[in-house]
Formats: C-alpha cells, structure tokens, sequence
C-alpha cells in the first residue's frame, strides 16, 4: 500500500504541475480563473489501476501525466530513461494506449487478445529513444458487435469483462458496446404497460441469446428468466459501464426503438403495433409504430430506467428493420425521425449508433433523421468491392469496420490486405465522411494478430506496410527477435491473414466441425465453402513456430499461438481427407475406406489433445460460467443449455435445421470435439461403413436429436488445461508429415507431358 500510495502522490503532483503548462499550450481549451488553470485535466488513478492489474511487477516505472485535450482530438506522447518512462495522454485510456505502444514499440512485447509476452520484459524498462506522440486519426474508435456477449460467453464475471476493457484501451478504443444488463429496462418500463412481471420473465431469453431478441429477431428462447436473474445482469452492466467511464471511454447502450411482446395494443388504447413476421424460423417481436402516441411515453420510461441503472452516455445503439423486418404501413422516416427525437429527449444531442448491414440503413430511414447525429459502423466496408459509403449514406459519419468472424468460429484470419490498403485511402477520399473504425467480429477472444492490426489503422499516420507490420508483429509477439517466429508469421500473412475482399470477411470454418456428409464444405451455413488461401502456408508456419528459440516458448503468447495455428493446421487437412474418403466409399473400396476413415478418426482425436491444452480452447469454464449464475439446480439447468445451445443446435429444430442456425458458431473446443463432432463423424462413417458391406443405402441419422440431447446435458467439463501444448503441437506436424508422404505414395504417376 506504502508504494502504491507514493506512486498516486507523484503522479497527482506532476498533474498538478503539468496542468499549467497544459492549459497554456497552443490550442489547450480556454480557462478561466487562476484555480481552473491549475486543476487537472482529469483523474490518472484509474489507468493506473488498469496498468497495475496489467503489468503488476513493472507499473511502478511508468508516470502518468493527464494533458487536455486540443482540436486534434485524443493523442499521446512517451518518454523517459530507463525504468521512468512518462506517458502524457488525453484520458486514462489514451494513457494506457501510450502504455501500449510502448510495450510494442521500444519494450518489445506484447499483450493481446489473447495472449501475451510480458514474462519477457527486463527487470528495469527500456528507456524511450526520443519522444513517441501519436494523434488518433478518427475520433470514434469502436469496439463490439451487437452478438460478442452471446457469442464471447454470456455468463463471465466483472473481472473478464474489466481486463477486456484495459485491453481495448491499451489497444486504443474508445467506445465499447454494452448489452450486459439490457433486459433490465424493458422489464421494468413495460410494468407500467398492462404487462406481468411473469411473463415478461417469459418473453426475455436467456442471456446467450438475448443480443437477437434486442435486434427484434426472437423472444423468449432459453428463457424464462429470473428476477435474480436480470438484477444480476443489472448490476454487472453497471459496472461495466461505470468502468468504462472511469477510464474516460463512452459506453454504447442499447436504445429503444419499439419492440415489444404480444398483445401491446390490446393493453395501450391507441397503441398501433406491427408484425414482424419470421427470422429463421423464430417469430419476431411486434413493432410498435414510434409515430404513433404510445411511443413517446414507453421511450421515455425506457430511458428513465436506463439511465436510474446505468448512467448517461451518448451513443445509443438500434437497428430498425433488422435482417427482414417489415415496416408494414408505417413511414419508415417519420418512424426514424420519432425514435430520434425520443432518444433526444432523454438525452439532448445524444448519437444514434447503426449498423451497416446488408441494406441498413436504408436511404429512407436516413431521410428522417438528423444525420450529423448519427454514426453507421460499417459491417461490410472489407466485405465487397465498389462501395461508395458517401453516396450510398447521403455523407452520415461512418466507421470503417470488419465482421473477421461469424459466431465465435475458431478459424484464423481477417482480410487485414484489405484494411491497410482500402482505411487509408476512404479516409482520404476529398467527400470522406469516414469519421471511425469499428473492430466487430460476432465474438472477441481469438485472432490477436488481427485484432492489434485494426485497431492500429486509428493512430498510424501513414499507410501500413502489410509485410512490415507482420515482421515487428513476430518480434514483440513472443518477446524477442527470432528467425524462426518472422517466417511462421509471414507465412500467416501469405496464408489465412491476405484474405481478400469481393464475397466473404471471414475465413473457412472447420468440417471436423460441420454436419456428417461426404460432400461437406462448411459447417455454417453462412461461411465459406472452400478454403480461401493455400493450406501449405499454415504447415509450413507451424513448422518454424516449433523452431523457434526455447527462451521464447514459455511466453502464454507463443503457446496460445503453436496450440492455434497446429489446430488450424489439422483442421485445413480435413478438406484434403474427406474428398478422399468420398472417392473410396464411391469406388466401393471398402479397405481404402477404412483407412482413410481412420485418418480422419485419428486427427479428430488428436484435435481434442490439442485444444484440451490450452484454457482458451476449453467449453469447461463456458458452462461452470453458466451454471454459477442460476440460483438453483432448475435455473443452472436452464442457465447451461442456454450456454450449449447457442454453441450447437442454436434452438430448437426449426429455427435449428430449417433456419439453418445449426453449428453457427462452431469451434474446435476440448469438450465440443471429443463429444459432439467425433462422435457424430464415427457414427455418420459407421453406417456408410455398413451400407458398403450389405450393399444397401446408408441409415438416416437424425442429427438434431442427437446434438439437442448434449445440449439438454449435464455433463461437467474440464476447467483447467490438460498436456503440453508445445508437444502436442509437434504431434500434429508429424501427423501431417506422415499423412502427406502417405498421400503421395498413395496418388498415381502424373501423365507424361504431351509434346507440342
């Protein structure tokens, strides 16, 4: 404590002391009166808070110096000697940010999302050559699509989501979205409108699938919830929120914009409800038209409950009409005009936050609103070539963003090629309405190398050099230069992270993963069906990560990434194997069969070793997670087939097997391998098997029941990591080396070259 409180009195006097000097400079905010021009800028206690939780043994060394912020908006500078390093910033999180770009920069190491190197710092820092200042090239820096909690783990305590935030902001974001909580207003405003407080329980989802219902896709599923339930839920998001404001960073809540059960007309005289028909398979909630005279006051009760719990802000994030929702007779711009202006009564000049989705937002619901108010964070803007943000939104602010996953998938890769080159030049576009960066993958917690890459466009200057940044990327991703680290990695930038724009953001998804079937090309409906870049480059990546120095292999980093990229690795050789085992089972080989089915066993089964190494790869926590919420056995039941459904059959089995959710967000975990996918791949290749010796047509299989009886399951998992992950990384690259001279060995002479 001693220490701790000497570092807080050094700090407060250098703000102090600074503070005039600030005030004074060139383009500081005016102030009047000799006390204002000595008073801080703000508080640095909590970055510092964050650094000590972040780098506990090295904090100590660094001085945090809170300056004002000038026209440019958010900026940092570093300096100092070895073991003082002083960083000046414009918030706690730019300070942390500065934090951060020294850590990468001058120490050498890095702290992703996930995985870090900081073990690998000296006793005394580095000192600072010169002074680092960098200025945020676009003042909004967002972070989080409207499905990260479902998908990232809807059950996680405050200590998660807080050491999210600290990452965010070393990374530079600056505003996050939270719909941790969010049920809490609804539930408590429509009391006050004709509705039980049981059945709006009823009409809530389970938190792992309540982000689609905020959407206006579906209610209830998962559900019902409990009063526990969604006080819990409030009190974390309040935190949340509470934290982010602490660290000077915006909390992005939901707004209201007109769903609500069934029946609101019947209960509100005057009420003119909508319907909303399906959403893969799920019936929508009602709209409620927000030009109608019922609108105003549930909004205004909405707010007022929101804000009673989470505080204010200014950025409110909604979607009208999302994926198919029908305006009915209602005018969609006097119905966007209304939800604008009842969220400016609530809060005068707050920004309506939209999502640049398929066609959202449509240039009719841009015509009713005050479009300097509104912010659309691009899902698309890597996605497709030709676009044209500034037409196609009438000039509305927009941030550049990047969906580099859909549902959580365990797959490497982004479109990063996209990102350094297409940023830049929207940015410098002489009509740009380019005012952000948007980073929305559908759940964080994977690709770290992606994550550093987009959130770094907002503070680099100039233009990125793709092959560079991958280089420094090795160098401080392990916490030291290594020949070895360079050429995984440039490799991986060949590979799975040159992912280019024109159909898809995301890479492949898995078939260890996917629906039995011999012509199986993805597991999700929504991904890609083939590979998007040349497997070798994955192998050969995973071949110099084995060689790289043995000082560098203990860093959490370096085995996160051997266990990732031998994983992704074994999965790419499934799309070699099963066109193969499709060729046999054709041919009626019935040896050829077997043994190519035993391959493909055995890769299943040392995929499960693999991941079982290494805690980021364990369904273990993610249901412990669930069960520790539900005040009882009956609600910790409900609580865990929220978490296992939204991982497997999604819900129920039409929304499941005709709305395609099935396995959408499918990942190679210890628990989900072992008890889901190699088993319905042994049993899948189990009847072909049979229908090859009788010679009869294979046995249908119902594969839903089979998925919905584990996700009705009870079965614990284990929590903590089991094997070592380098060895068992080093198990993979053999397994490959031995099936590819196999396969060579196997395939017939290539035809002599035909003379011309």
């Amino acid at each position: 404590m001693g220490s701790r409180l000497i570092r807080r009195c050094r700090d407060t006097f250098l703000v102090v002391v600074l503070a005039a000097v600030t005030a004074a400079a060139p383009g500081a905010p005016a102030r009047s009166g000799s006390a204002s021009a000595a008073a801080p800028a703000f508080d640095p206690e909590p970055a510092r808070a964050a650094l000590e939780r972040l780098l506990p043994a090295r904090a100590a060394q660094f001085t945090l110096v809170p300056v004002g912020e000038t026209g440019s908006g958010d900026h940092f500078s570093v300096s100092g000697e070895a073991g003082a390093i002083q960083v000046r910033g414009t918030s706690p999180a730019t300070l942390l940010t500065g934090v951060g770009w020294y850590l990468e920069r001058v120490a050498g190491v890095d702290i992703g999302w996930p995985g870090d190197s900081v073990g690998r710092l000296p006793a005394t820092l580095p000192a600072v050559p010169g002074t680092i200042t960098r200025s945020a090239t676009v003042p909004h820096r967002y972070a989080l699509n409207d499905t990260d909690e479902g998908y990232s783990g809807a059950y996680r305590d405050f200590a998660s989501y807080q050491r999210d935030i600290d990452l965010m902001a070393l990374h530079g974001v600056n505003e996050v979205f939270v719909p941790t909580g969010a049920e809490y207003p609804y539930y408590r405003a429509l009391q006050g409108f004709g509705y039980g407080a049981e059945e709006l329980r009823a009409w809530i989802p389970g938190p792992a699938h309540q982000a689609w219902w905020l959407l206006q896709n579906m209610s209830g599923f998962g559900g019902p919830v409990s009063e526990r339930l969604i006080e819990a839920r409030a009190a974390l998001g309040g935190r949340i929120t509470e934290h982010l404001r602490s660290l000077g960073m915006t909390p992005v809540l939901p707004g209201f914009f007109g769903t609500v059960p069934p029946g609101f007309a019947d209960r509100n005289p005057g009420a003119v409800t909508v319907p909303q028909g399906k959403w893969v398979g799920f019936a929508r909630p009602d709209w409620l038209d927000p030009t109608g005279p019922v609108f105003g006051d549930l909004a205004a009760a909405y707010y007022r409950v929101q804000r009673q719990r989470f505080g204010d802000t200014d950025l409110f994030k909604m979607d009208l009409l999302h994926e198919g929702g029908t305006p009915g007779t209602v005018d969609v711009a006097r119905a966007a005009e209304a939800v604008q202006e009842a969220l400016d009564t609530a809060h005068p000049r707050a920004t309506w936050v939209m999502l640049g989705w398929q066609n959202n937002p449509s240039a009719a619901l841009l015509s009713g609103v005050d479009r300097s108010r509104v912010l659309i964070v691009d899902g698309l803007s890597d996605r497709y070539e030709g676009l044209d943000r500034e037409t196609q939104w009438g000039g509305t602010p927009y941030a550049f963003g990047s969906i580099a996953n859909f549902g959580g998938h365990t797959s490497m890769g982004a479109n990063t090629g996209v990102w350094v080159d297409r940023f830049r030049a929207w940015l410098a576009k002489s009509d740009s309405a380019l005012s952000g960066i948007a980073y929305l993958p559908e759940a964080t917690g994977g690709n770290p190398a992606a994550f550093d890459l987009f959130t770094e466009l907002a503070w680099e200057p100039d233009p990125v050099d793709h092959r560079a940044w991958f280089a420094a990327y090795a160098a401080r991703r392990y916490g030291g230069a290594d020949p070895h680290a360079a050429a995984a990695w440039e490799q991986l930038r060949l590979g799975p992270y040159s992912g280019t724009s024109g159909t898809w953001s995301e890479p492949q998804d898995s078939l260890f993963t996917a629906r039995p079937s011999l012509t199986a090309a993805r597991a999700a409906r929504w991904s890609p069906t083939a590979m998007r870049y040349e497997a070798a480059t994955v192998e050969r990546a995973l071949s110099e990560l084995l060689q790289v120095a043995p000082e560098l292999r203990t860093s959490d980093a370096y085995r996160f990434d051997v266990v990732d990229v031998a994983r992704q690795a074994l999965t790419n050789r499934g799309r070699a194997l099963l066109p193969r085992v499709k060729a046999a089972y054709d041919a009626k080989d019935l040896e050829a069969f077997r043994a190519l089915v035993r391959e493909w066993n055995a890769d299943e089964e040392l995929l499960g070793r693999l991941v079982a190494s290494d805690r980021r790869f364990l369904l273990g926590p993610w249901l412990a997670d669930a069960r520790s919420w539900g005040a009882d056995a009956g609600e910790g039941d409900r609580l865990e087939y929220d978490a296992r459904s939204i991982l497997t059959t999604w819900a129920d089995r039409g929304p499941s097997e005709s709305g395609g959710l099935r396995d959408y967000a499918n990942r190679e975990w210890a628990g989900l391998v072992q008890d889901v996918y190699a088993p319905r791949w042994a049993a899948y290749f189990a009847s072909l098997d049979t229908a090859l010796v009788r010679g009869t047509a294979p046995v249908a299989i119902d594969w839903f029941a089979r998925d919905d009886a584990w996700a009705h399951g009870r079965r614990a998992y284990p929590t903590a990591p089991e094997g070592d992950p380098v060895a068992l990384a080093g198990e993979v690259a053999a397994a490959l080396a031995q099936a590819s001279t196999a396969a060579e060995m196997t395939s017939p002479a290539p035809a002599a070259a035909a003379h011309p």
